[in-house]
């Protein structure tokens, strides 16, 4: 398996686990989906799609779970 495609199952895993409501992990993937197409589109090269679409979905985790920590830390 390439890596491309690890990281694109790992992205719809962390969709999987974040499915409660709307959330920065699902916007991420889809603006990662939306810039993938037009990035393929233009390069003809779909595994873009993949790595676009992975990317944002990890950098939605992040600020999803940066959020989170920030709200637990200012209750205290």
């Amino acid at each position: 398996m390439q890596a491309t495609t690890i990281m694109a199952i790992i992205a719809g895993i962390l969709l999987v686990l974040h499915w409660k409501g709307p959330n920065a992990v699902w916007g991420g993937a889809t603006l990662g989906v939306i810039a993938g197409i037009i990035v393929a589109l233009v390069t003809k090269d779909w595994g873009w799609l993949a790595r676009i679409f992975a990317i944002a979905t990890y950098a939605g985790t992040f600020f999803e779970w940066l959020g989170r920590l920030s709200q637990r830390l200012s209750k205290r």
